[in-house]
């Protein structure tokens, strides 16, 4: 049965985000395992490392992407909702002096 009728999240925000690279990869990235989804997340922040030491602009907004849809892949992986976690974390600015910006 096709999946085409179902609504599709925006990823306008992190929830939705996270919802959507869930639909695309979830099951993929579950039955690879939590050790098997670290190493692709790791091979992609080394690409973003050397994207940005070699100050490639282009790249760099792939990269970033890559990152982030892995890193999602992996909260939602351990049962994490990432804007949950950055809300509850960062709400009232940094999480030692609260303060925004941060004044430590």
């Amino acid at each position: 049965m096709s999946d085409a009728s179902a609504p599709r999240p925006s990823p306008a925000d992190a929830e939705s985000f996270q919802a959507l690279i869930e639909r695309i990869y979830l099951a993929r990235d579950a039955s690879r395992g939590v050790p098997g989804t670290l190493l692709w997340f790791v091979e992609e922040v080394g690409e973003l490392v050397r994207a940005i030491r070699r100050k490639e602009q282009q790249n760099l907004e792939e990269e970033f992407a890559d990152v982030y849809a892995w890193l999602a892949s992996l909260a939602s992986l351990h049962g994490f909702d990432l804007e949950a976690l950055g809300r509850a974390k960062y709400a009232r600015g940094c999480p030692k002096c609260r303060r925004a910006p941060c004044a430590c």
